[in-house]
């Protein structure tokens, strides 16, 4: 592949052609945008969400002392402690997010199937859930920033929604052209975006200093019990707060943990609380701000200026977590949960940074139905944590099997480590699922169709590997029956890709059928993907002599790595393969997928005939593999599931 020092993430980029490392500093700043952006632009709708008066929680300085003391200790437990302090800690090779996480949990029980399995289905689940988030956080940060223009003028409001819309809309046909240059702003932007919010949460503090008193976590415990079922239902606004604190995990490979965590305790923790907290003290001195507090925090000559930069801040929040639904894609591709897709990278350097068309124009329609369809960021926030919460809650059930059996932990600490968070979680969760009539069941039915895609084609995969094994004549007996009276050979090198490297290629077996000739050199190759992010280039390639000038060799590939099969060929040299690119002929074997309805439920043959459609429509395996296009023979099998 076209791996390279450069195209490696800083930690990862080591030798005598690595690129200068970065410094902590820079890396924090880098990581404003891509991994705070989300919770950055929290403040816009967490307290008016808080404080709406549809909860039924009269408006009173105690509440409001109860209602931002939960916020704050929202962000200590679940931010600061959870994510910064515990889960930051498992990392896969240096990477992050809930697929990695996944990866790490089953390699670390083990052989376990039970366990495994269970694994499988909660992270499956919590990668599901994610796409969720990735339509809502555009759709409620661009429309809350938008919103601020009604502060100003009731005029605005017919026209808040097509702007909102218009800004989304430029921002998904941009994504083609990478990021590149639109992202070295979004460190700076950021800053001062979050300076910004440090500033008007220090006048309205400095105004009203009583509201200092929530940070005494009584008031968050009196809060949360003395209004009844209000108060459990007011917690789905609360957990607003901390949404996008998955992203200090995910996209720990790009910045790692130290310039993650030196940029949230530096800046971007200090910024949040004192806006909150100020917004909370403009609530005391003035109830009536509960229409807008985070702009109405503000001197009216700000507004404007605010908004330009809310809508920014909103902007770059929204692109972190589309970059992260396409890595999200990638992995997943990778680990065999979805269909291959066509991915362009859109930088010669970053190789984080790609586009999948599919995705981007799925989550544009999405996004754009649920800011059309909701139309205000107060429905939308009935929606948002929904799928936040269930990710949060996936990724702790899998931290504890992480340090349990992966890092050998005692139990009982294991149960204290994660049992708190997994409380914390549940509750938000919980509190969560009470808006699911309003507006929570999009994520959940985002969620369902992206969980029933992947689990279908993973057993698919499984079910179409296994037929063919079980179908296919063992190679090293079938090569030595083909040598006893050798059809006549050809110039040239035919690599056979094949996914059972014991098994006799389909592709072979046609070739020989109609064109009954061999090649000169034949080479029998098989792509594994490994439960890892990376894989180093001298473990790239493996080779075996199999005989009379043909090779089994087998690539394996990271789920971060992009697939190369031409220049992963050209490490097996040193191994005895010598390949001339010019003479390499490629043989793929392309099944069509036909589902037998015989015998069978309902239900497996609705999976069978979504497999076969899946199948059918796949990216190319040419593209996907970085093939020649004009050294590429496909050959065609009917496969009965």
């Amino acid at each position: 592949m076209n791996d390279t020092a450069a195209a490696l993430p800083a930690h990862l980029a080591t030798g005598p052609h690595a690129p200068p490392r970065q410094s902590t500093a820079a890396l924090a700043l880098l990581a404003l945008g891509v991994v705070y952006g989300d919770i950055g632009t929290s403040p816009l709708y967490a307290v008016k969400e808080t404080f709406n008066p549809a909860h039924g929680i009269p408006f009173a300085q105690a509440n409001v002392l109860g209602g931002l003391s939960c916020i704050f200790w929202a962000l200590m437990l679940v931010v600061t402690l959870k994510y910064v302090t515990l889960v930051l800690r498992a990392s896969n090779r240096g990477e992050g997010g809930i697929m990695a996480l996944l990866a790490l949990a089953l390699s670390a029980v083990g052989e376990r199937p039970r366990l495994s399995a269970t694994l499988l289905v909660a992270g499956v689940f919590g990668a599901a859930l994610f796409y969720g988030d990735a339509v809502l956080t555009p759709a409620i940060s661009v429309l809350s920033a938008v919103e601020g223009l009604e502060v100003g003028t009731q005029a605005f409001k017919p026209y808040v929604v097509p702007i909102a819309t218009g800004v989304i809309l430029a921002l998904f046909l941009i994504q083609r052209h990478g990021t590149g240059v639109v992202g070295l702003l979004f460190g700076p932007v950021c800053v001062l975006w979050f300076a910004a919010l440090a500033a008007g949460g220090l006048w309205n503090i400095a105004r009203t200093p009583e509201i200092l008193a929530a940070l005494n976590p009584m008031h968050a415990l009196h809060f949360v019990t003395a209004h009844g079922v209000a108060s459990f239902v007011v917690l789905g606004s609360v957990l607003l707060a901390v949404t996008g604190a998955e992203a200090l995990y995910a996209d720990m490979g790009h910045f790692g943990k130290r310039a993650i965590r030196v940029a949230w305790f530096g800046l971007v923790a200090p910024a949040l609380v004192l806006n909150y907290f100020g917004q909370g003290a403009l609530l005391l001195a003035d109830p009536k701000a509960i229409e807008n507090p985070f702009y109405l925090a503000y001197p009216e000559w700000a507004l404007y200026p605010m908004v330009a930069l809310a809508t920014a801040a909103t902007v770059i929040a929204s692109q972190a977590t589309i970059s992260g639904a396409y890595s999200m894609t990638q992995q997943a591709m990778q680990l065999g949960f979805l269909p291959r897709m066509q991915v362009h990278h859109t930088s010669s350097k970053a190789i984080g940074q790609i586009y999948i068309p599919a995705v981007n124009w799925i989550l544009l329609a999405a996004v754009v139905a649920a800011v059309i369809g909701f139309g205000s960021s107060t429905k939308l926030a009935s929606a948002y944590g929904v799928a936040v919460m269930g990710t949060m809650l996936v990724t702790t059930f899998l931290t504890f099997f992480v340090i349990r059996f992966g890092w050998g932990y005692p139990l009982a600490l294991c149960v204290a480590a994660t049992g708190v968070f997994a409380l914390v979680d549940a509750t938000f969760f919980a509190a969560a699922m009470h808006k699911v009539a309003d507006g929570g069941w999009f994520p959940l039915a985002l969620g369902a169709v992206v969980f029933a895609t992947m689990m279908t084609w993973r057993g698919g995969r499984r079910s179409l590997l296994a037929h063919l094994r079980s179908a296919s004549i063992p190679i090293a007996p079938f090569l030595d029956s083909l040598f006893q009276s050798p059809p006549q050979r050809v110039e040239g090198t035919a690599v056979f890709l094949t996914s059972t490297p014991d098994a006799t290629p389909h592709a072979l077996l046609h070739s020989l059928k109609h064109y009954r000739v061999l090649h000169e050199r034949n080479v029998f190759l098989t792509v594994e993907f490994r439960d890892v992010p990376w894989v180093p280039f001298e473990e790239r390639v493996h080779c075996e002599r199999l005989g009379n000038d043909c090779w089994r060799v087998e690539v394996r590939y990271g789920f971060m790595n992009r697939p190369d099969v031409g220049a992963a060929l050209e490490l097996a040299g040193p191994q005895g393969l010598e390949l001339d690119p010019s003479q390499v002929s490629y043989f793929l074997s392309r099944e069509k997928i036909l589902p037998l309805a015989e015998g069978k439920g309902l239900a497996h043959r609705w999976r069978d005939r979504a497999f076969a459609a899946m199948a059918r429509n796949a990216g190319s395996v040419t593209d996907y593999f970085n093939i020649p296009t004009n050294r590429v023979v496909e050959l065609g099998t009917r496969v009965e599931l």
